[in-house]
């Protein structure tokens, strides 16, 4: 038996969730719904182009785990784009991005299981040590 990686069950569970056009608007409903600091720096969005963004920095993120170089360079400049000197985008606002995005994948994937569940921990958990670490 093939040994299936976070990067590969990350990435058909992402296609699976967006199988539907109501993944990325679900999530962003949920995720705005989580604070009221999250609406405030939501308040002004295209969320049209934000959904655009964010399913692309998505696709990119299970590559930037295995170091990939336009993966990388995606999550640096989301990265750079959320610091102190731009959109200020705290640390603690990750976490609820994350189980914002947990939910909502474990909502849109029939296949979901523990290992999907894994995978997506693993590398959502990687792009917050980058947002955190450029903050």
């Amino acid at each position: 038996m093939v040994e299936t990686t976070p990067k590969e069950i990350f990435r058909k569970s992402l296609e699976r969730c967006t199988q539907s056009s109501e993944f990325i608007p679900t999530f962003y409903d949920r995720f705005v719904a989580s604070s009221p600091e999250v609406r405030r720096k939501f308040a002004h969005t295209d969320f049209a182009k934000q959904n655009k963004m964010l399913l692309r920095s998505l696709k990119l993120a299970a590559a930037a785990t295995a170091g990939d170089s336009e993966g990388l360079r995606e999550i640096t400049e989301r990265a750079e784009s959320h610091d102190r000197h731009h959109l200020n985008i705290k640390a603690h606002l990750y976490e609820l991005w994350r189980t914002a995005l947990l939910e909502t994948a474990r909502r849109f994937d029939k296949q979901w299981d523990t290992a999907t569940e894994a995978a997506w921990k693993t590398i959502l958990g990687h792009v917050i040590r980058r947002m955190i670490k450029f903050y």
